[in-house]
């Protein structure tokens, strides 16, 4: 099975804090949307997420937009599920965060159980990826339980809890750079923390009142602004994609012309 996950670089952290920041403004405008109602938004978020992992899935290799649409959808699923939990059923905020929590962390047990491994970049089974793609789920669904844990129940606000996240986020950055952190454990502390830290960053920009305590920007107008810095992302990420892998093409027809 061919990798179907890209390299861990700086590109690749700047695109889940867009995918983070974008799908917790989009959600929140599709979630809260009178028109639409937290029932069916909850369908269409479930609908987007099982076409864009069902596309993954099945490719063969790994394609830059296939893959950043499938954390985006995820992304996006994550937060309303966490909202749904909330909104819909009541439950507090640190009880929602330790439950999503001791999910995840029972998803990272199933999977080190049945594969040995929670790298990344060992995926080479289908068991594997779906592990993979459940976990980057529960990641989502945790950070957005987290962050509006700290921005409401302990009322610290969006933008105190986006210091208070970035701050977080260097602690697996510094152990991985000077104490020989786990790098699979580094990854995966950096990786959940990215979720309430762009999702705070969001909030602080678009939640409207008297929800928000930020610049109030609207959610809409902020998830255009963050859809289109993504999307810009991505078509980085797909251009140093096909530079570092050229087609085949090239050398088969110098092959021919040299004949």
């Amino acid at each position: 099975m061919a990798m179907k996950v890209p390299e861990i670089a700086p590109i690749f952290w700047i695109a889940k804090l867009c995918t983070t920041g974008f799908g917790e403004s989009f959600s929140d405008y599709v979630f809260f949307n009178d028109y639409i109602g937290q029932h069916l938004a909850m369908l269409m978020g479930l609908g987007l997420l099982l076409v864009c992992l069902t596309v993954q899935i099945t490719t063969t290799k790994y394609i830059p937009w296939v893959y950043w649409l499938a954390v985006t959808s995820v992304s996006i699923f994550g937060t309303m599920s966490a909202d749904f939990l909330n909104k819909d059923l009541g439950m507090p905020l640190y009880v929602s965060t330790l439950m999503l929590a001791a999910v995840q962390i029972a998803v990272f047990a199933a999977w080190y159980a049945t594969q040995r491994t929670l790298d990344v970049h060992s995926i080479n089974n289908r068991l594997q990826e779906l592990f993979y793609w459940l976990t980057v789920l529960c990641t989502f669904a945790l950070g957005t339980a987290a962050g509006d844990f700290a921005a409401v129940t302990l009322g610290l606000g969006t933008l105190a809890s986006s210091f208070v996240f970035l701050g977080i986020i260097l602690v697996p950055a510094a152990g991985y750079r000077w104490f020989r952190l786990n790098e699979v454990l580094a990854f995966w502390f950096a990786y959940t923390i990215t979720r309430p830290l762009g999702a705070s960053v969001a909030d602080w920009l678009s939640v409207p009142a008297p929800y928000g305590d930020g610049l109030q920007l609207g959610t809409g107008p902020i998830s255009l602004l963050l859809g289109i810095l993504l999307a810009g992302v991505i078509a980085i990420i797909g251009s140093q994609h096909r530079r570092s892998n050229p087609s085949k093409a090239a050398p088969l027809e110098a092959t021919a012309q040299n004949r």
